[in-house]
Formats: structure tokens, sequence, C-alpha cells
């Protein structure tokens, strides 16, 4: 896997640290206030692992010693017994969750226990999942080898993934966007590079409906930094780079073909909801509710709480920064 240099840093660690005086403002007059709830979302392979290391190096070490928990969506994909029953049992038909990747292969009342321990600053243990293990479809390790956070002093929980702040589309607007991609592959099949248009609506609505459940884990974040990329297409050139990386340090994993129809199983993903990443995550002031004067003061608070809350960094193939806005 080519070496990736950390450019992101630079661009992450300020806007972290005033989002930091905003958490403290907010929190200030309490005796335990929670942890600083950061998510990372990036396409796979543009660089999140080695974001997050030097993330936590900066913020745990001096000057600014703030202990830091980081840990990944990849995490809490169910057990391989319960991803097996998913799609052989519960969702044979739909391509989209014949392996570990959509929103329906999470467990999701883990996650939230592990949100809700951590923001009481209780003893909590992290998950690990192995994506080597029966032929790279992956399982979840024993819990005696996941991670221990103290019950205490976390002041930083920064949660990466691909799918991180993704919200769920209106079913209308759902609808649109596979429509037209559908009418762009049937136009011309050589030239539709996506994959959204090569599923059927009903297994995208699938997907999109389980995505729902996710907003009680996005709710919960103080700030959001998306890693978008240039062209989404980079994503099997970096998946694939990745899985070379896994199989020369594990001695097994995916083939290359695999990977491909591996990837091809997330895009969707990418073509439905990435606009919605660009646009921002975090609710801005509802223009439909201005017919008096106190809805109009509670449209601007929610404006100026939520301003600022997300920084877009946009990457091109080599996988640095070309671009970057805080929305």
């Amino acid at each position: 896997m080519p070496n990736i240099v950390d450019d992101k840093s630079q661009y992450c660690i300020p806007f972290i640290l005033d989002r930091l005086e905003v958490h403290r403002r907010k929190h200030g007059a309490e005796e335990d206030p929670p942890p600083f709830f950061l998510g990372l979302n990036g396409v796979q392979g543009a660089g999140k692992t080695v974001l997050v290391s030097h993330l936590h190096a900066t913020l745990t070490n001096p000057p600014h010693s703030l202990p830091t928990t980081i840990f990944s969506l990849d995490d809490f994909y169910l057990p391989h017994t319960s991803l097996s029953h998913l799609s052989s049992a519960l969702h044979p038909s739909n391509p989209l969750l014949q392996h570990r990747g959509q929103p329906s292969t999470h467990d999701l009342p883990l996650l939230l226990s592990t949100f809700s321990s951590l923001r009481a600053h209780r003893p909590t243990k992290i998950p690990k999942y192995d994506k080597s293990l029966f032929d790279g479809q992956g399982d979840r390790l024993p819990e005696d080898e996941w991670e221990e956070v103290p019950p205490s002093g976390v002041k930083v929980v920064v949660f990466e993934g691909w799918a991180v702040g993704f919200r769920a589309l209106e079913d209308e607007e759902l609808e649109e966007k596979w429509k037209k991609v559908v009418a762009e592959r049937e136009r011309d099949p050589k030239a539709y590079k996506g994959r959204l248009g090569w599923n059927r609506l009903e297994d995208v609505r699938t997907i999109n409906e389980a995505l729902k459940g996710y907003d009680a884990v996005t709710d919960q974040l103080d700030a959001l930094i998306h890693i978008d990329a240039q062209d989404p297409q980079y994503v099997y050139k970096w998946r694939l780079d990745q899985e070379h990386a896994l199989r020369a340090s594990k001695g097994s994993g995916m083939t290359d073909e695999q990977v491909k129809k591996f990837v091809d199983g997330y895009y969707p993903s990418y073509e439905l909801f990435t606009d919605t990443l660009r646009r921002g995550i975090f609710p801005s002031a509802d223009p439909t509710k201005t017919t008096s004067s106190a809805n109009a003061d509670a449209n601007a608070d929610a404006d100026m709480e939520n301003k600022g809350r997300q920084l877009r960094l946009v990457v091109g193939e080599d996988r640095k920064v070309k671009e970057h806005m805080v929305i």
C-alpha cells in the first residue's frame, strides 16, 4: 500500500480545538461534562487511519494533553453468524446485504450502548473486528480482546467510518435519485460508472430505511470531519491498496475480484448519501417556521448553534487535500 503522508491534520486540529472551546462553554456549569464526540467520515482508503493516528498523538500530548479515545464503525459489524443469517435468511435477494458494509450490518444497540457508556464516563469496552477472518468476510473478536476504556477522564471521542454521518433520504428524493441513474444506465451502460442504477428500488429502500436508525448515533456528534473525494471512483483503487496491505500483514483476505464486488456493494450509498454530507448534516433553521417572532428567534438560535460544526476536506487521487471548507 502506498505510504500516505498526513496533510489533513493542519486543517483538522484547529477545527477540533475551536469546537472543543464551544463544547467547554456549553457544558461549563456541569460538574461532570460529557466528552466531546467527533465524527470522521471518509471514503474507504482516503487516509482516515493515518489521520486518526495523528489526531490521537496531537490531542493526547502536550500542550493539549486531552485523553482521547478513537474507535471505528467497522468494529461494530455484526458477528459472522449474524451477517450470514442477515444475507441468506432475511435478505437473500438483496445484493447490497450479501456482505458487511451497508446500514443493517452493524450492531446498532451495541454502538448506542457504547456511546451512552462513554458519555456517562462509565467503564467501557470497545469491540474489535477482524476483517481477515472467514476469507475476508470478517468476524467480531472475543470480548476478552476488546479495548477497555477507563471509567473517567476521557475528554475526546473520535468515531470514524465510511458511513459515519450518513442521513437517510425522504422517500421521494430516494426514488428521484434512483430513477435518474437508472435512466443514465439505460441510455449508455458503458458510460454509467455507478452502481445504484443496477440495483432494484426495493433493495435500496431497505438500506435507506435501516439508515434512519443511525440518526440516534449521528445526533450525538458534536462535530463532523468529512474527507470527500474529487471522484468517488477512487475508492476502487484505494480499497484494493488496503486489501493488498491486509493480505501482506495477515496472510489472508479478499482477492482483487472480491474487492471489486465488495466495493460495488458499498457504492450505491456514496451515490445516495454524499450530497447530504456535502451540504452539512447538522440541522439548520426551518424556513417554514417563521410565522412568529418566537419561531424566528428559535431559527436564529439553531443556525448559530450548528454553524461551523462540520469540516469538509476534498482530496484528489493522491489522497492530498485540494479544497477545505467549514460548513
